[in-house]
């Protein structure tokens, strides 16, 4: 299978070229896909164009990830309502640092390999070229007319924040770097997401006008869930790469809740699963999605893959703690932080921690907090055996809570009946 046919079953490509697949056919071809420093660390939708260079290099293709530390400065508007935040130069380096240390943890650039992975900024060959040079040996090359009849440049200029002429070069900027990468590096393809393609033919537009080649292009769908909604986000906010910034448990977390619809579509976007499997795998999916399989499948995949082994060990470990009475062992052996992260969403209460070196009657305590509405309650559950601290049945009225049962020197979790959690956070 060629890299467009697996692309296509995959789901990962929307436009393409003419002549590109027979390009890609010929010969051992480079290709290179953008990444703007936006923040310092990428998020799952940037996994799409990553696994796009990983998909190109298997298949005996030469990638180039290309960091914007120039277009960073003007910030793509292509389909964004209004215009981005200007960064200054210190953080754009510092953004482009932390995005060059993540790409590189998954493309090959062993250098005694023919397709090498190579990195590039397009700030290196930005910083030497005047406003005057480029206007004048550049922009001459691409009228005005032909970057207005551009879809994501209407629909700013329509709209109601109009668009400034630091976004409107923009597609010349990043156009330039495609006739760039060809005329230095030999590269004929760009790849990238459906909304860049506008950007992306202007390129191959310059390196037909301005060099006298011909150059290729592809691009791949926006990801977006089934219901519409935009992938990547939850109430948490954004699911990055960096687990800093998103935990490995967070993580698995966000791909273990996909709807049945979307990981059918994420099983074939976001793993490297062969086709049979997949189809395997989504057949046996339907005759039990209640246990689901697939979502399952998809996370461990894809949690591995940019945690690694022991990240998706934990958090698969971590995953039961709520629903399985063993665990007690497990949540005592849990970081701070690793506690946060599961008990992320469990209502929390603070009490006093001068109240528990003193000795705090269960009863009264979780009366107190609002666990229960009433100490008549707490007692009637109690005695009932429906209530459980740090995952161990409390066993009588009588007992007494003190700093020992502090997780951390600072938590105790409670469990009311067999799915409500409360946590109690000592200040």
């Amino acid at each position: 299978m060629n890299l467009i046919e697996e692309l296509r079953w995959r789901g990962m490509l929307q436009d393409m070229m003419p002549g590109t697949e027979e390009q890609l056919q010929k010969e051992m071809t480079t290709a290179y896909i953008g990444f703007d420093p936006t923040a310092a660390s990428l998020h799952i939708g940037s996994l799409v164009p990553i696994l796009l260079l990983v998909h190109l290099q298997k298949a005996g293709h030469k990638p180039l990830a290309l960091v914007g530390g120039a277009t960073g400065m003007v910030g793509d508007p292509s389909f964004k309502a209004e215009e981005r935040k200007m960064l200054d130069l210190d953080t754009l380096q510092k953004y482009v640092a932390g995005i060059k240390a993540q790409l590189e943890r998954f493309l090959d650039f062993d250098p005694a390999k023919p397709n090498a992975a190579e990195m590039v900024n397009n700030f290196d060959w930005f910083q030497h070229i005047s406003f005057l040079d480029f206007i004048r040996d550049t922009g001459k090359h691409i009228t005005v007319n032909y970057m207005m009849a551009k879809d994501s440049v209407k629909k700013r200029i329509e709209g109601d924040s109009g668009m400034s002429f630091t976004e409107f070069t923009y597609q010349l900027i990043q156009g330039y770097d495609f006739y760039h990468l060809y005329t230095a590096k030999n590269c004929k393809l760009q790849m990238g997401g459906s909304d860049q393609w506008g950007n992306i033919v202007t390129g191959t537009e310059l390196v037909r006008r301005k060099a006298g080649g011909e150059a290729f292009a592809f691009t791949c769908p926006l990801i977006k869930k089934a219901d519409g909604t935009k992938f990547g986000k939850t109430e948490q906010g954004t699911i990055w790469l960096d687990g800093k910034r998103t935990s490995p448990y967070m993580f698995y977390q966000f791909w273990l809740n996909t709807t049945d619809v979307d990981a059918e579509s994420y099983i074939k976007i976001f793993t490297f699963i062969t086709q049979p499997e997949v189809e395997e795998l989504i057949a046996q999916h339907r005759l039990a999605p209640e246990q689901r399989q697939l979502q399952k499948r998809l996370a461990k995949e894809v949690t591995t893959y940019i945690h690694g082994e022991e990240n998706y060990a934990f958090a698969v470990k971590a995953s039961t703690l709520l629903f399985s009475n063993d665990t007690a062992e497990l949540l005592v052996s849990l970081t701070e932080e690793q506690l946060l992260d599961v008990m992320a969403g469990v209502p929390q209460f603070d009490i006093a921690k001068a109240d528990l070196e003193a000795g705090k009657d269960v009863v009264s305590l979780l009366a107190e907090t609002g666990i229960f509405p009433s100490k008549g309650e707490a007692r009637k559950t109690v005695q009932g055996g429906g209530v459980s601290m740090n995952k161990n049945k409390i066993e009588g009225i009588d007992t007494v809570i003190n700093t020992a049962a502090l997780l951390r020197d600072k938590y105790i979790l409670f469990q009311k009946g067999k799915k409500n959690y409360y946590l109690v956070k000592a200040v």
